[in-house]
C-alpha cells in the first residue's frame, strides 16, 4: 500500500495468519530525539518548583512501611519515592525523576507508532510534538504519581503489539509480560487495557496472536510479577474494590454523563482534530486494515471505564495509537490540494499554541504568589496542591507551642488525610511536632497511637466541633491553616482543633476513623 503521509511508504505481505506489514519509513531519530529530549528537559527545569504534591508525601511515608501492596494503590511508585529520595538526600528533582523518564520515553515511543503506520519523517514528528503537548501527559508527569508510569506502560503494549503485527516476531510478544507485569505493580488500569485489547483482537482481528504461545507465556510472567499484589489485596479485603467505590462516587466532570466530553479537556481541545482523524482512519480506512484493533481498542476502553465508573484520565493510555495515525493522516491532508504552505503553517500555530496554553496551565512556570490569579489554579488541581503544606506545619507547631508544658511532650497528632499527615511528618519534625497519625487510606493500617497516649490530641482537618465532641471531654479551636498565598485549596482555612480528654482509648476509637 502506499502510505498517506507523502513520500514515505509502506506495503503488505500475505502470511500464514494473515496479513504483515513491512518495509515501514526510516526512524526520524534526530527529530524524535529532539523532541523527546526537550519534553524531558521542560520537565527537570521545572520539578523544583513550589513544593511536593500531597501524593508525593503520602508516597514517602509508605515506602518506609514496604509491602506487596496498600490500600489504594500497588507498591511501585511508594518504593519508587523512597529510593529517590534516599539515594538524593531529599531531593524533589531527584523524586521527580523518574516521571521524567517516563515522559520522554512516552514521546518517543508515540514518534515511533507513527512510524509503524508507515509515517515519514513529519508523520513521526506531528505526532511526538502532539503528544508531549497533551495536558494530562505533562500535568502528571510533573510529579511523581502512578499515571505517567502507567502511561508509559500502556504505550509501551501498544507499540509492541503494533510491531508485531509488522513483523510478526513473537519475541516483541514476550516482552509483553513484564511490561504488563510491572505496570500491575504501579496500577491496576492495565487491566483495563488487556481486557478492551483482548476484545478488539476478537473484533477485527488479527486473531492469529491468541494461536501464539509466546502470547500465553507473556501472560503467564505478567501474572507472576502481578501476584504478590493481588495476594496482598485477597488476604487484606480488596480494599481496592472498596476505592473503586469511593472513585465512583468521588467522581469529577460529572460522573459517567461528563466522561466523554472530559476527553477534549484531558487531550486538549486543539488536539482533538488530530486524534478523531486517526480513530477515523483506524476504524474505517482500507490502508489501516492491519491495526484496526487499536481502534476498537480505544472504544472498548471508553465503554469499560463508563460502565465501572473510572475517573476521567483513565482512558487517556488509549490514545497514543489514535495520535500517531492522526498524525500520519494530518501530513497526508498537508500535501494534498491547494495552498500546501497555507496548511502547513496553521498547523505550526496550532501546536505552537497547544503547547504554549499546556505549558500555562500544567507547570509551575509563575512566581508563586502569582498562581492564584491565574487560570492555572482555576483548572489544575494539582499545581494548588504543591503549595501550603511548610505554612501548614508551621500552624501546628504553633498550636503545639502554645500548649502548657507538661502536656506537650504528650501531644498526639491526628489528621484527616494523609496529605498533611506526610506534610507534617515531612516538615513537622524540625519545628519538634510528634508523629502524626491518621485513618486515612494505609495510614489506618499503620496503627493508632498507643492506649497509654492520654495527652491532649492536636486534630487537624475538617471535623466539626459537634463531630469531635463524641470522642474528647473538650473540643477548642486553637487555629486555621493560611497558606499564605490566598490559593485556595484543599487545606487553606482547614481547622486545628484540641481535643483534651478521649472518651475512649485509641484502640477503640482507632476503628471508627477509618476512611477511604
Amino acid at each position: 500500500m502506499t502510505g498517506v503521509s507523502g513520500s514515505a511508504t509502506s506495503r503488505t505481505v500475505p502470511t500464514a495468519g494473515g496479513t504483515a506489514v513491512v518495509s515501514p519509513p526510516p526512524v526520524a531519530w534526530p527529530l524524535l530525539g529532539a523532541v523527546a529530549g526537550t519534553a524531558g528537559a521542560l520537565m527537570l527545569a521545572f520539578s523544583g518548583r513550589y513544593g511536593y504534591h500531597r501524593d508525593e508525601l503520602y508516597f514517602l511515608v509508605a515506602g518506609r512501611h514496604p509491602d506487596w501492596g496498600y490500600d489504594d494503590q500497588p507498591p511501585l511508585v511508594p518504593l519508587l519515592a523512597r529510593f529517590m529520595d534516599s539515594v538524593s538526600g531529599g531531593s524533589l528533582v531527584a523524586l521527580r525523576l523518574p516521571s521524567t523518564v517516563a515522559v520522554t520515553l512516552g514521546v518517543l515511543l508515540v514518534g515511533l507508532l507513527a512510524r509503524e503506520f508507515g509515517g515519514g519523517r513529519a508523520a513521526q514528528l506531528l505526532a511526538a510534538v502532539g503528544w508531549a503537548a497533551v495536558p494530562v501527559v505533562m500535568i502528571s508527569g510533573h510529579l511523581l504519581n502512578t499515571t505517567p508510569l502507567d502511561l508509559l506502560g500502556w504505550i509501551t503494549v501498544g507499540w509492541l503489539v503494533t510491531r508485531w503485527v509488522r513483523t510478526r516476531d513473537d519475541r516483541l510478544l514476550l516482552a509483553l509480560g513484564p511490561v504488563v507485569g510491572l505496570g500491575l505493580q504501579v496500577k491496576n488500569l492495565p487491566l483495563i487495557l488487556v481486557a478492551a485489547l483482548f476484545g478488539a483482537v476478537l473484533i477485527s482481528g488479527p486473531r492469529e496472536v491468541l494461536r501464539r504461545p509466546a502470547l500465553w507465556i507473556a501472560a503467564v510472567v505478567a501474572l507472576a510479577l502481578w501476584a504478590p499484589n493481588l495476594w496482598w489485596q485477597a488476604t487484606h479485603d480488596w480494599p481496592q474494590l472498596t476505592m473503586t467505590g469511593v472513585i465512583r462516587e468521588d467522581a469529577d466532570f460529572g460522573g459517567r454523563a461528563g466522561l466523554v466530553p472530559a476527553q477534549l479537556l484531558m487531550l486538549g481541545p486543539l488536539l482533538t482534530p488530530i486524534w478523531v482523524a486517526g480513530l477515523w482512519r483506524l476504524l474505517r480506512s482500507a490502508d489501516a486494515r492491519p491495526y484496526r484493533f487499536l481502534g476498537w481498542t480505544y472504544l472498548l476502553v471508553l465503554v469499560l471505564v463508563l460502565a465501572t465508573g473510572g475517573r476521567e484520565y483513565y482512558p487517556v493510555g488509549a490514545y497514543p495509537a489514535l495520535v500517531a495515525a492522526g498524525a500520519v493522516v494530518t501530513v497526508g491532508w498537508l500535501r494534498r490540494g491547494v495552498r500546501p504552505r497555507l496548511r502547513r503553517t496553521g498547523l505550526v500555530v496550532l501546536l505552537a499554541v497547544h503547547a504554549v496554553t499546556t505549558v500555562g496551565l500544567a507547570l509551575p512556570v509563575y512566581p508563586i504568589r502569582w498562581l492564584p490569579d491565574t487560570p492555572q489554579a482555576e483548572v489544575n488541581y494539582d499545581a494548588g496542591e504543591t503549595v501550603g503544606w511548610p505554612e501548614l506545619a508551621a500552624t501546628v507547631a504553633g498550636v503545639h507551642r502554645a500548649l502548657p508544658e507538661r502536656e506537650r511532650a504528650d501531644a498526639v497528632l491526628l489528621t484527616g488525610n494523609y496529605g498533611e499527615a506526610g506534610a507534617l511528618d515531612r516538615y513537622g519534625r524540625p519545628l519538634g511536632l510528634p508523629t502524626p497519625y491518621s485513618g486515612h487510606v494505609n495510614y489506618w493500617r499503620w496503627g493508632p497511637p498507643p492506649d497509654s497516649a492520654r495527652g491532649p490530641v492536636i486534630v487537624v482537618g475538617w471535623w466539626t466541633a459537634e463531630e469531635l465532641a463524641s470522642y474528647c471531654g473538650t473540643v477548642t479551636l486553637a487555629a486555621r491553616h493560611d497558606n499564605g498565598y490566598g490559593l485556595d485549596n484543599e487545606e487553606q482555612g482547614v481547622p486545628v482543633w484540641v481535643c483534651r480528654d478521649l472518651t475512649m482509648p485509641w484502640s477503640q476509637l482507632w476503628p471508627r476513623l477509618r476512611r477511604f
